[in-house]
């Protein structure tokens, strides 16, 4: 009886073990996600500069008259 209290009680240990591995492992990635994205955006910015629209399309014109209000 007292052997198998024993035992019992080390096969709830060892799983709470596991779960507090599991749940550090899991934090840890994450962790290192977030610094990587981070990363990312320091090393390459968004630059709208890069992207902005030169006017209206031709469409527009034709549609407004080519007159910019």
């Amino acid at each position: 009886m007292a052997t198998e209290t024993l035992v019992v009680g080390a096969a709830i240990c060892a799983a709470l073990g596991l779960v507090s591995l599991q749940r550090w492992l899991m934090v840890s990635h994450l962790g290192a996600v977030k610094l990587k994205a981070r990363a990312h955006d320091m090393l390459h910015p968004y630059r709208p500069e890069l992207h902005y629209m030169r006017g209206p399309g031709p469409k527009w014109l034709e549609k407004h008259g080519g007159r910019f209000d």
